[in-house]
């Protein structure tokens, strides 16, 4: 700047010196007319004057270049603390992730910061410059509400303007967003330009919608819940902070009753003390814990009580809390101790009715023993009297029915007190001709067409004596039950379905009224026919033989047309 000024006043004295000596030539006639004044004298003055005026100008320049020196000065200030400011800007928005917006009311101009790219996705050259392009991008159903309250402030009848509303992403999602303005108003008050902030609150909505979520779960569920913090420097158990309503109606505490207290005082004497140690010892370790022992309500009732106690961290991994999901279990208690004085009693009685068994079928085995003989004596005696004598065949046939029956109470006693009945591997084929041999003579008496299709399958873990008599019941009992109509025809199958065997038995003999006797079928002395053989024994051991060797059995039958019983054993 001094080198200008030095410029500019070393130019104008040039200039006027040029200027002078122009002048000298102009007015030479009239310096040479005035002998009186020499032309030294007129260089002189003219010098000194021009000199003056070079002073005169340099002063001028000099106080100009310090009052532009003090404004370049005062520029330079303001440029520094503008830079500043905006460097404060732009550090505030990116620390906040605010979108920065600026509006200037009169010629509806919009400018946004980065945050509209940064946090919404839009592009540049995507964003709008006018309030229409903000207005669209509000959700329809904030747009009114937010509209409303926005003019109410611009109209100034609100003395500050933020809301909440959804706002558009590039991606055509929405955020939830908390927005802020401030109006900047000219010399009449009237409204120019608008600045305003707009925050992401989309977490923190997310959030409080979660959390409403599990406060409306806690305090609509029928377990109790409660809630405490994690101090134990006072007690082993921390002093409780929330319980909900059903935590009341469980206990009979009102909250204000029990907040700021352990919940130690909930136990008692009967409370379990080995329960209180695993308690503790969960929560000294933040470890989480389920309890199940007698608590006392505020009545001083005892009731059954199971509960859990689980360690709640902060969004650090801190422990903050502990809650705890609360039931009153005393119902089931009772109905568990129930189950379990039936369990001994059916124990018992099972014990009492193997003993019974022991003797019916041991006990009574010898005098029976010896009434048989007794009768078999009797027989080789010529009795004349025809009315003793008919006593006598009646007392020998109700001999030997009591005899078979024992006979079978033993065949039962055997089966339902041998749980580790010996197994081996047979082939089906063998057991099916063993039973054919033993009914070989009721088989030629009677000619049933038998149609017998049993595949070369052998059987592992089965019982070879079981088998042999659920073939020999289940055939006799179709020949037994045959129909006089029609010729008796027996199916008998067998197949291997994956690692199943299934056995299938099928005749069209009279069959039986399964939606009479359904539940029946399988009973103990259940009889369905009038047939004079019929004792309602055999099919109860078949079920109870199969059941024994870990098989199952169904059957399907219709009156006149015939049974069919499938059995199936696991093959592995």
């Amino acid at each position: 700047m001094k080198n200008n000024s030095n410029k500019i006043t070393l130019t104008y004295i040039i200039i006027l010196m040029f200027v002078a000596i122009l002048g000298h030539q102009v007015f030479l006639d009239y310096i040479e007319t005035s002998p009186e004044k020499s032309l030294i004298y007129f260089y002189v003055r003219d010098f000194i004057f021009i000199l003056i005026s070079g002073i005169i100008l340099k002063f001028i320049l000099y106080r100009n270049d310090e009052n532009n020196k003090s404004v370049f000065e005062k520029l330079q200030v303001t440029n520094n603390e503008i830079l500043e400011s905006n460097e404060r800007y732009d550090i505030v928005a990116k620390a906040t992730s605010d979108t920065i917006w600026d509006w200037k009311i009169e010629d509806d101009s919009f400018i946004w910061n980065k945050g509209i790219q940064g946090v919404f996705g839009y592009k540049k050259e995507d964003v709008g410059m006018t309030s229409k392009w903000w207005f669209e991008r509000i959700h329809p159903e904030d747009s009114l509400k937010m509209s409303v309250k926005l003019y109410s402030f611009l109209e100034q009848k609100t003395e500050k303007w933020q809301d909440e509303y959804r706002f558009q992403c590039a991606d055509g999602s929405y955020k939830y967003v908390f927005d802020r303005g401030f109006l900047v108003k000219d010399k009449e008050g009237k409204p120019i330009r608008m600045i305003g902030a707009i925050q992401d609150v989309t977490k923190q909505k997310e959030e409080e919608q979660r959390l409403r979520l599990l406060e409306t779960v806690i305090t609509q569920t029928k377990d109790a819940v409660m809630i405490t913090d994690i101090d134990t420097t006072v007690e082993v158990i921390p002093n409780i902070i929330f319980v909900n309503s059903a935590f009341t109606d469980m206990t009979g505490y009102q909250s204000d009753e029990v907040i700021g207290k352990s919940p130690v005082m909930f136990f008692g004497p009967k409370s379990d003390i080995f329960e209180f140690d695993k308690l503790k010892t969960a929560i000294q370790e933040y470890k989480e814990c389920y309890v199940e022992t007698i608590s006392y309500k505020k009545s001083g009732e005892e009731f059954w009580i199971n509960f859990s106690m689980i360690p709640v961290t902060n969004k650090d991994g801190e422990h903050s809390h502990w809650i705890s999901i609360q039931r009153d279990v005393t119902e089931e208690k009772n109905k568990e101790k129930e189950r379990e004085q039936l369990i001994r009693e059916l124990t018992q009685n099972n014990k009492d009715l193997k003993q019974f068994s022991y003797i019916t079928s041991h006990n009574l085995r010898a005098p029976l023993s010896n009434l048989t003989g007794l009768l078999n004596l009797v027989e080789e005696v010529q009795i004349e009297d025809p009315e003793l004598k008919e006593i006598i065949a009646g007392f020998t046939k109700s001999t030997h029915l009591l005899n078979e029956t024992i006979n079978d109470l033993v065949k039962v006693v055997i089966i339902k007190d041998n749980p580790s009945i010996q197994k081996e591997k047979v082939l089906i084929k063998e057991i099916f001709e063993n039973v054919f041999n033993q009914l070989s003579f009721l088989i030629g008496l009677h000619k049933p067409i038998l149609k017998i299709d049993l595949e070369e399958v052998t059987i592992l873990n089965i019982n070879k004596s079981y088998l042999e008599s659920i073939f020999l019941n289940l055939l006799t009992n179709a020949i037994k039950y045959r129909s006089d109509n029609k010729q008796l025809r027996v199916n008998i199958s067998s197949k291997v379905v994956d690692d199943n065997l299934i056995l299938t038995f099928k005749d069209n003999g009279i069959g039986i009224d399964l939606v009479r006797n359904k539940d029946k079928i399988f009973g103990l002395y259940q009889r369905f026919h009038n047939h004079p053989d019929s004792k309602g024994l055999g099919l109860y051991l078949v079920k109870s033989q199969v059941e024994a060797m870990g098989g199952t059995i169904n059957v399907s039958s219709i009156v006149g047309k015939g049974t069919t019983f499938t059995i199936t054993f696991k093959n592995n």
